[in-house]
This record gives C-alpha cells, structure tokens and sequence, in this order.
C-alpha cells in the first residue's frame, strides 16, 4: 500500500499554503503502520516481525528519546556546550539501524543517536564531544560505526570510499551513510552519488528529510522530491514514512541486501519531521508554526507502536511500565556519567597532529605549557 503525505509544511511563517494544497503535492511513500497504528501491507517492502521484535523496537525508541531527552536538559544545564536532539526522527533510525548486519557499516552525520543505540555505543560515550573532553569516544572499528561528522554532507564521500573498498575486497557488506534534507544540496554529496553510480558501491544513503535545514524548508532545496535526486544518478530511489519504523525497517534491508548483491547504490528519503529545534542553539518558533508540529505529533512513531502493540494485545499496562522505569534509569546513568568526566590534558590538543612530530608544533606546545604555567598557585595548582 502506499499513501500520500499529508503535512501541511509552511515554508516561512507568513504562508498561507493550506493543508489540501501541500498534501496534493506530496509523492507517495512507503507505509507499512499507519499513525493510527493500523498495519497495512506493500507489494515490495514488507516484513513479518513477532511480538518480541515489535516490543523491541518500541523499547528502543523509547529509550532513545529519553537519552536524547536528557542529553538536552544537560545542555540546559550548562553540562553540555551543545545538542543536537531527534526528537520525532526515532523511527527513521531505529527502523533503519536495526535493519543493519553486524559487518556492515555506518558513517553518521551527528543526530543518528538511535542508530548508535543500534549499534550499541553507550549513549553516554556520545556526549563527551558535546561536552569537550574528546572528539569521539568510542572505537569506530568496534562497533562499525564512525566518529559523528559535523560537516556537512562529507560523511557520504567516506561511506563511498569505504564501500569501494569494500567491493574490491569481495566482501558481502553493504555501507549506509545518513545525511538530512540540507545536506542533500552540498556538492560533497553529489559527487558521493556520482562516484557510488560509477563504482557500483554497495552503499545506501540515508536522508531523514525533517524538512528543515535549521531555517530553510526543504522547498528551499529542491524543486523535485529528494529521493528523485537518484534517477539522475542511475540508481534508485524509495521514499518512506520516516515515521513508520516498520516501513523505515523493511525499505532500508532491502536497499541494503541490493547492495549485498553487487547492484550498487541507493537513495532513501525517510520522510519524517524534526519537532524540535536544529540544535538547541536554533528557536524553531522564529520561522514555523506550531500548528505544523502538532499536525506531526499525531503522527508520533512512539505513539504509533504503542498503539499497534495495544490494538494486537502484544504488550500490556505492566511492560510499558517496566519499559518507562527502564528509561528513566538510562537518564539517570546518562546523567551521572556526563558530570564525572575528567577534562582532557590541555596539553593533548598538540598530540596526533603529525605521525612524526614537527618542530613548529612542538614549539607552540612549549609556549601553550608556560602560558598555563604562569596561571599557577604557590602550590603549583592551576588557577
């Protein structure tokens, strides 16, 4: 089955586009749950999942946006410089993360929280960079997924190369690089797209079109739907309920096991919507309505499960509890782990910078180390 969008997306705050007009230029997508929590079948994209797989999907959005949740207060708080949450966007990761096999490989702009959790890199573990003690703390061979890439659109240029190393290896694993709607306008990206064409590289690109490039609506950044995009490339290109978890799921393992079969790239849009802000250094509020996020939370992923789960009779009173109670330690944990992070070496900026050492670098080290110096106590204690 495929339905039509029906958001009624205002690209700047003095529009006037009706509800009907917008939903009469949206393409079709793929759905597989409908924001009732109704299931509905597709010809090509469908999936058989049981309970359990269900109750686990579920767990896991939830417990994604508690951690992002928390992760936000933190910043609030002054415990982080900045955040940039997914709220609204759970499905589209978890759907698309746990479609993945373990060999395979993920390359993450700096939003894909849930596909971490996916990964399982200890949501505490993605904080310290947001609260400047590392630049990533996690091994990115460990777990297959990368380091988070805050410019923008690069990551997919790394996937690329990856996956083509990957086919000149005879491997049968695929490389998923994710990316949003404005990333979607970077030349970085169209040349990933170019070269993955040419290569046949077994990659899939993910792009969670939320709609919003910080201020810019995707109107902004295309005149065509963003999974068209492909066709200009030679591959293919779907477009999913981004917040359907299940279609999110279904779409994305079958992108990926075409690129286990040596048949070369795909587009993915997830047609989703960011309910919050960009980062929290943004105020959504200067530039979109709040009509048009209420509109989008009816259509709430979380919501969505939980009422297909209860509709089916697959989950009860007492384990959305055990899930809740479950979700609130996370937080806690989180929180916790944030506050008793060491800070770094201030010396440790100059290590890595070249394989061998150099002169100059050294030097500055020197100076950096008598500039800390002369802050220094009687007792030699930093001021």
């Amino acid at each position: 089955m495929t339905v039509e969008g029906t958001a009624a997306r205002k690209p700047r705050r003095s529009s006037k586009r009706t509800s009907a007009s917008a939903s009469a230029k949206e393409p079709q997508l793929v759905q597989l749950l409908t924001p009732e929590g109704e299931r509905v079948q597709h010809p090509e994209y469908d999936i058989d999942l049981s309970p359990e797989e269900l109750r686990g999907l579920y767990r896991d959005m939830v417990l994604t946006r508690r951690f992002d949740a928390e992760a936000t207060s933190l910043q609030r708080q002054g415990e982080l410089g900045l955040w940039a949450s997914l709220l609204g966007q759970e499905a589209a990761q978890i759907g698309s993360g746990r479609a993945l096999r373990d060999d395979d490989y993920v390359f993450p702009t700096y939003r894909e929280h849930g596909v971490a959790w996916c990964r399982g890199v200890d949501p505490a573990n993605l904080l310290g960079m947001f609260r400047g003690v590392n630049h990533g703390g996690w091994d990115p061979n460990s777990n297959n997924f990368h380091l988070y890439t805050i410019v923008i659109g690069s990551q997919t240029l790394h996937a690329t190369g990856y996956a083509m190393g990957v086919a000149k290896d005879g491997a049968d694993s695929a490389v998923i690089a994710y990316f949003g709607d404005g990333a979607s306008s970077q030349g970085d990206v169209a040349e990933a797209f170019t070269f993955s064409a040419v290569y046949n590289a077994p990659v899939v690109f993910f792009c969670q079109n939320n709609q919003w490039a910080i201020s810019e609506p995707t109107e902004r950044q295309t005149r065509v739907p963003l999974y068209q995009r492909a066709q200009g490339y030679g591959f293919p290109g779907i477009r999913v309920d981004g917040n359907d978890v299940l279609a999110c799921l279904a779409v994305t393992r079958s992108a990926l096991e075409r690129a286990r079969r040596g048949e070369g790239p795909t587009l993915v849009e997830a047609f989703t919507y960011r309910m919050g802000a960009h980062t929290t250094s943004d105020d959504p509020t200067r530039y979109r309505h709040d009509d048009e996020r209420a509109a989008w939370e009816a259509k709430d992923p979380i919501l969505r499960l939980r009422t297909h789960l209860e509709k089916q009779g697959h989950a009860d009173a007492a384990w959305f509890e055990e899930v809740e109670t479950e979700s609130e330690a996370l937080g806690k944990r989180v929180r916790e782990a944030v506050r008793s992070m060491p800070d770094p070496d201030h010396l440790a900026i100059f290590e890595n910078v070249y394989a061998d050492g150099h002169a100059l670098v050294d030097e500055e080290r020197a100076q950096f180390a008598a500039y800390q110096a002369s802050f220094a106590d009687a007792d030699g204690e930093v001021k």
